[in-house]
């Protein structure tokens, strides 16, 4: 069995971990990151990047390069019923529309480029922490099974992860993140041509879910839909048939849909997407982005608040590995500045969220919003992370 030693290994290669194994390798760590995955790939994404995400990537060093891609640019953001009710809410700057195929790319690029050990197709199996607080992870590969010997292990492995985390010497490790139970909504995305789109990404509310459309780079549109399970059943099988039925429920957006042909091999599902968990930073091993947290689609500022977590973490990862940070007191510190950082955008995204399975309060949500976009404004700035020099 092959054995690898290293300083820091972090499992999951999306946008946290990414940039997470940027920021250690440029500081001299040996940094492995790890994913079961291929790249690149697609992935259930409204692809979205907010206007607070410029700050993040800018910091990162990561502004230029994610800027090269040609993303598109998106300058407001439009509510629109199934009875053709709307309201357009100014965003508070320029977002950008760029898929997860080309970004993911990019930055596994880019850490790599730091000095980053990129290793996909690699299946994260268990991480069991040692008595000198260094971690044993184990991986099954094409070529058999890894032994990683990091550390520190960081966790970014989304919300669906599987891995098992135990400590040395207890027999019944924790499942990884969280039990499996009945789920709730699944998502699903594909990308389409011939849909014309204003700089704007428009979100269609209808009884069983809601779809986002969000132009992207190159011409194309990101069909990204949160559909209950229930509701959906007996829809298809197919992410097409379910975006399609999806459709049905919303005339104004079946009159645009209709208009667009999907991209071969673009389309994308994920399940279960359970909306009601609660922020926890921390279990055995320091989460990132949707490892801690299901951030409420309805926000969008999920790719945001992935990037800041790594943010959060990564000069905290420093001062453990070079002595000046207990491991207790990493915890401490990363927990609290999580919860102060991203508990408010929670709280008010996962009420707006809640408000989306009545449509009588659909209704009233619009109407109040076309009647003072000032407070509409105010409800999206809540879900939205404030700049990092405020958090």
């Amino acid at each position: 069995m092959n054995v690898t030693e290293t300083d820091v290994a972090v499992l999951g290669a999306g946008l946290a971990g990414a940039l997470m194994a940027k920021s250690l390798a440029e500081k001299g760590w040996r940094t492995l990151l790890v994913d079961r995955h291929r790249f690149p790939r697609h992935k259930v994404c409204g692809e979205f990047l907010s206007p607070e995400v410029r700050q993040t990537l800018d910091a990162a060093g990561l502004l230029d390069r994610v800027t090269a891609l040609r993303p598109a640019r998106v300058e407001r953001a439009r509510l629109i019923s199934a009875d053709d009710g709307y309201v357009d809410i100014p965003l508070p700057g320029t977002a950008m529309g760029l898929s997860r195929f080309r970004l993911d790319e990019a930055l596994h690029e880019a850490a790599a480029a730091a000095g980053a050990r990129v290793l996909t197709s690699a299946a994260v199996l268990s991480v069991t922490r040692l008595a000198d607080e260094s971690c044993e992870v184990r991986v099954r590969r094409e070529a058999g099974m890894e032994v990683i010997r990091a550390r520190t292990v960081i966790a970014a492995w989304g919300a669906n992860g599987q891995a098992r985390t135990a400590k040395a010497g207890h027999t019944r490790p924790t499942l990884n993140p969280w039990k499996r139970s009945a789920p709730d909504y699944m998502g699903v995305k594909s990308h389409y041509t011939g849909i014309e789109m204003e700089p704007i990404v428009e979100l269609y509310l209808f009884p069983g879910g809601y779809l986002g459309l969000c132009p992207i780079e190159d011409g194309l549109v990101n069909v990204s839909a949160l559909l209950s399970r229930e509701s959906f059943r007996g829809a298809g099988k197919s992410v097409l048939a379910l975006l399609e039925a999806a459709a049905r429920r919303c005339p104004p957006l079946h009159s645009k849909l209709k208009r667009g042909l999907p991209v071969p091999d673009a389309q994308a599902a994920v399940a279960p997407v359970k909306l009601g968990r609660r922020l926890n930073p921390w279990d055995m091993l320091p989460r990132l982005g949707d490892s801690s947290a299901m951030i409420p689609p309805l926000c969008g500022d999920g790719m945001s608040m992935a990037l800041r977590s790594a943010r959060l973490c990564a000069p905290l990862a420093d001062d453990y590995l070079r002595g000046r940070l207990s491991l207790a007191g990493w915890e401490e510190q990363y927990v609290r500045a999580v919860k102060r950082t991203f508990g408010r955008p929670l709280r008010w995204g996962r009420l707006l969220q809640s408000s989306l399975d009545s449509p009588a309060a659909v209704r009233l949500l619009l109407r109040l919003a076309q009647l003072s976009p000032g407070m509409a404004s105010g409800l999206l700035e809540a879900t939205r992370l404030k700049p990092e020099r405020e958090s």
